[in-house]
C-alpha cells in the first residue's frame, strides 16, 4: 500500500479523517495525499487570475489542516483540482496510482438523517478505488476482528482482495466470512472464490431479505472491529449504490467500513 488519498472538504473534523489517516499509513510506509476540489470556470480578461486566486486559497486550506496533525514522519502532499471530484479522484488516481481512499461519514449523530451525504456517496458509487470509510473522531487502531459480509463468493479478480489482505497480514487480524443468501440467490453465488476463503477460517452462511440486514443480526454477536463489503450491481448496498445518498435509517455502523470494488460485475 503506498498511496492513500484523504479528501478534505470544509468539514472542522477533516483533521481528525487525516489523523486517522496518517496512523493508519504509518503501519504501511505509505504517503498521503489529501486533496482539495474547488470548481471555477474558466475565464478570460480579467477573471483570467481567478483560478489562481481559489487555488492558492484551497492550499492554504489544506495546509491549516495538515498543521492540525502529528505526521509522525508520514510524507503528506498537497492536491488540487478545478473541476468535478469524481474526474479529480480519477485524475489523480491515473498518474499516482491511489491503492485507497479514507473519507469521513456526513455525520456519526443518529439523529442526523444522512450516514454518507452527496459527495462521500458519489465518492463511493462512481469510483472503482477502494475506499474506508471512517466515523468522524475515531482513533485509529489496528483492527483485530474483520467481517466480510457479501451475498455472492463470486469475484472476477482475486487482486480486489488486496487491501484485505495487506491489513489482514500487517494487523493480525482475524477474518470472518458471512455470506448472505437473499431472495433470489443463485447456486452460483454460494461458491466462495478461494482467495476469499484463504482468508479465513470461518465461514457463516444466514438467510436474510437483504446482506445489511443479515449484517445486522450478526454485528450483535461479534462486534467486530471493521466491517469489509464489496461494491458491486449485486453486492452489498444493492439499492444504496443506486443513489448518491445514504439514509442512516437504511445503514448506520460506528465502525470503520472498507468497501472494495468489483469492476463489470
Amino acid at each position: 500500500m503506498n498511496n492513500i488519498l484523504v479528501p478534505i472538504g470544509t468539514s472542522p473534523d477533516s483533521s481528525q479523517t487525516l489523523q486517522y489517516a496518517v496512523d493508519f499509513a504509518s503501519n504501511f510506509g505509505a504517503k498521503i495525499f489529501v486533496m482539495d476540489v474547488f470548481n471555477v470556470p474558466t475565464a478570460v480578461g480579467s477573471l483570467a487570475n481567478v483560478e489562481e486566486k481559489v487555488a492558492k486559497s484551497s492550499k492554504e486550506h489544506l495546509k491549516e489542516v495538515i498543521d492540525r496533525v502529528n505526521n509522525k514522519g508520514v510524507d503528506i502532499k498537497m492536491a488540487t483540482y478545478n473541476g468535478d471530484i469524481i474526474d479529480g479522484l480519477k485524475s489523480i488516481n491515473k498518474e499516482l496510482g491511489i491503492d485507497l481512499i479514507i473519507i469521513a461519514p456526513r455525520s456519526n449523530d443518529i439523529q442526523e438523517e444522512l450516514y454518507l451525504g452527496n459527495t462521500s456517496g458519489r465518492i463511493i458509487k462512481q469510483t472503482e478505488i477502494p475506499t474506508l470509510i471512517v466515523p468522524k473522531g475515531t482513533t485509529f487502531k489496528p483492527a483485530k476482528k474483520i467481517l466480510t459480509a457479501f451475498g455472492s463468493g463470486i469475484l472476477k479478480r482475486s487482486s480486489i482482495l488486496t487491501p484485505l489482505i495487506m491489513m489482514k497480514n500487517k494487523f493480525r487480524s482475524e477474518v470472518s466470512l458471512l455470506l448472505v443468501k437473499r431472495p433470489g440467490y443463485t447456486e452460483d453465488d454460494l461458491k466462495v472464490n478461494t482467495a476469499l476463503m484463504d482468508l479465513s477460517t470461518q465461514l457463516t452462511i444466514t438467510e436474510n431479505g437483504t446482506t445489511y440486514l443479515g449484517v445486522t443480526e450478526y454485528f450483535q454477536k461479534e462486534h467486530p472491529d471493521m466491517l469489509c463489503v464489496f461494491r458491486r450491481k449485486r453486492g452489498f448496498f444493492k439499492k444504496l449504490w443506486e443513489k448518491n445518498t445514504i439514509p442512516k435509517s437504511e445503514f448506520f455502523v460506528k465502525i470503520p467500513v472498507l468497501v472494495l470494488s468489483v469492476k463489470k460485475d
